[in-house]
């Protein structure tokens, strides 16, 4: 990333964020080290933060799996061979209690006090990976950003989703000035059937996993899932080559391109009910939180949907709470282009505690 390709200016963001413990954000420049941990990839970049923009130096992605701990991949990444790190901060993919966290979905145990006394640095935090999201909306421009639904201008509460590995939500408290990011394990709360059909659902994933959580279903594994539910009960016949990609490639990548390429009704039946339930869930946060300030839509999935998924279909679903559609109908939602959000964020963060 060049000069001219950094990040907007961070005192004067498209969305302001606050990091509640500093009051005068980023007035010192360094160098920060940021992180995205998740369950399928680690992203770790190298910024410099200078006069309100974050310019990156270096960035690599490694498979989370197949490392053992954050420590390895972090000296795989030889920052130390660049140059002095002055503030660290990691997003990662799991609850944080007391600085330390264990993976949702990967094997590690991330202890900041273990970190602080390997790398020989105070200033290191960890936050979870949607706080990382919901900070990284500080550091898009309109660009980064799709509008799926409009909405009022009325200043409010927000939320960020991101179905991808997992089904990631977090809150954007408005305070008047600035939103304050919190995390929450949403995703993990119980999938409501709303017809037979969904009831179907329901049975058929709580046979498989005992308890249906949304992330069961709104995730790449959940694509999966019910793809394969969809195709046992019609009937269709997968072709060869078909079976080929699946066998080589990401399933859920296979299936929801298929699905946008119209040449399997099964995948495109997979995908719509992926909009319709990811509408059903998006609705009821906008409604616990009464985000009247908008839904940001983040993870993997989305970026490779929407240009080709039916919009109807997310806005007619959306739109199904009764008494409520009028608060609804308040709320814009757009869906987050830009994959390293969550980088991004963790990088501004770090950034903010510079001093």
């Amino acid at each position: 990333m060049t000069e001219k390709n950094a990040s907007p200016l961070l005192t004067e963001p498209l969305i302001p964020l606050a990091v509640e413990f500093k009051k005068k954000q980023g007035h010192k420049n360094g160098t920060v080290l940021a992180g995205d941990i998740g369950g399928t990839k680690t992203n770790l970049a190298l910024f410099e933060y200078k006069d309100g923009h974050l310019t990156l130096i270096k960035q690599n992605s490694y498979k989370t799996k197949n490392h053992t701990s954050l420590l390895e991949i972090i000296a795989d990444f030889k920052v130390e061979k660049i140059t002095k790190i002055d503030s660290i901060c990691f997003g990662v993919a799991g609850p944080i209690t007391k600085g330390k966290v264990h993976g949702t979905n990967f094997p590690w145990d991330i202890d900041t006090e273990e970190l602080i006394k390997k790398l020989q640095l105070k200033s290191i935090f960890l936050i979870n990976d949607m706080q990382a999201n919901a900070y990284g909306l500080a550091t898009l421009k309109e660009k980064d950003l799709d509008r799926l639904k409009y909405g009022s201008e009325i200043a409010g509460n927000a939320v960020i989703i991101s179905p991808g590995t997992g089904l990631g939500e977090a809150g954007l408290f408005w305070d008047g000035t600035a939103y304050h990011p919190f995390a929450s394990e949403g995703g993990h709360c119980d999938f409501g059937p709303r017809n037979d059909f969904d009831l179907e659902i329901w049975k058929y994933f709580q046979q498989k996993y005992g308890h249906v959580s949304w992330e069961r279903l709104l995730s790449g594994q959940g694509i999966r899932d019910t793809y394969q539910l969809i195709r046992n009960v019609s009937g269709e016949k997968e072709t060869d080559t078909f079976k080929a990609k699946m066998a080589k490639e990401d399933p859920a990548a296979v299936i929801t391109q298929t699905a946008l390429e119209g040449l399997d009704i099964v995948c495109r039946e997979t995908l719509d009910l992926f909009v319709r339930f990811l509408a059903i869930e998006t609705a009821q946060l906008a409604l616990k939180f009464k985000a009247t300030g908008g839904i940001y839509i983040g993870g993997g999935i989305m970026p490779k949907i929407i240009k080709g998924m039916n919009r109807e279909i997310f806005t007619d679903n959306f739109m199904q709470s009764g008494r409520m559609n009028s608060l609804l109908q308040m709320v814009p939602v757009n869906v987050i282009l830009n994959d390293n959000t969550a980088l991004l964020g963790a990088a501004y963060y770090a950034a903010m505690t510079l001093e």
